[in-house]
């Protein structure tokens, strides 16, 4: 399997896995929380025979890449993309981050510019602040909310999964959107990540603010959002981040939830690739 070392100040060397699919203008795809790079396996094909080139890699502590103990934070995970961009010698790219996946999108913006890429896409994506505070009244979790989250991943991981990937999956009448092959699939993607990577995480996207990041951006970008998303609500995010950078685009899926690219796939892939070929 396909790994580059990344830097890391504190420990030894440090891998990330990714998979390098098809030619054409390179589109690199970011994961969501707590799975891997294998939950894009509903965009690859298409993206591939709609002649681009795809790269998906698994965030450090899930899916195949190293799992250290530390490095949770976005600018050491945008790092991480820029030491991935830098080591294939990539240009002209398109980051595609899904929910915590578009934090990493953000930050990178935020820290690198966009002199290497053209374009970008918030997937049910975590941006631009779901903390709540007085300087973010808009936002919906709470201190106590990340707390509670941290503490069942500590008490009893596993039983927490089989309960996030049930809501991640369905609208909000609680219907569970795919089958439940792929949410058990789904489950056990994320069984396998980092205990400490996967409690980690939780802070990191609740807490971390990327507005001004969102200011930075001077490149095409398009936000997909299901409007029944249970997990990130589009109020607090999408609808938000689609405010925060002029001139985005907006692609609402109607009754979809979280997991919105498994669940309306085609619908989706329509709405990434036509974005992709106009911009």
């Amino acid at each position: 399997m396909p790994y580059i070392d990344i830097s890391q100040s504190s420990t030894g060397t440090l891998q990330l896995h990714y998979q390098d699919y098809g030619k054409g203008r390179p589109v690199i795809l970011i994961h969501g929380w707590p799975l891997s790079g294998r939950t894009w396996e509903p965009q690859i094909a298409d993206l591939v025979e709609a002649g681009f080139r795809v790269i998906a890699y698994d965030r450090r502590g899930f899916g195949a890449s190293s799992q250290p103990w530390s490095g949770y934070d976005y600018d050491t995970l945008a790092q991480d993309l820029n030491e991935l961009i830098a080591e294939l010698t990539l240009s002209d790219v398109t980051l595609v981050g899904f929910s915590m996946g578009g934090g990493e999108v953000a930050r990178y913006i935020g820290m690198y510019g966009s002199k290497f890429i053209r374009s970008a896409v918030f997937a049910a994506a975590v941006t631009p602040y779901l903390f709540k505070s007085e300087k973010n009244p808009e936002g919906a979790v709470t201190e106590k909310d990340v707390q509670k989250k941290q503490g069942a991943v500590l008490t009893d991981r596993l039983d927490f999964l089989e309960g996030f990937t049930q809501k991640f999956f369905s609208d909000s009448s609680g219907k569970l959107l795919v089958s439940e092959a792929q949410r058990e699939y789904a489950k056990m993607i994320a069984a396998f990540a980092s205990a400490k990577g996967t409690h980690d995480c939780i802070g990191s996207f609740s807490r971390t603010d990327f507005r001004a990041d969102l200011q930075k951006f001077d490149i095409p970008t398009l936000v997909i959002h299901g409007d029944s998303d249970q997990i990130v609500p589009i109020e607090v995010s999408g609808a938000r981040t689609h405010k925060s950078i002029k001139g985005s685009e907006l692609h609402v899926i109607k009754n979809g939830p979280h997991g919105c690219n498994l669940s309306h796939a085609k619908e989706f892939n329509n709405a990434l690739i036509a974005f992709l070929k106009a911009h």
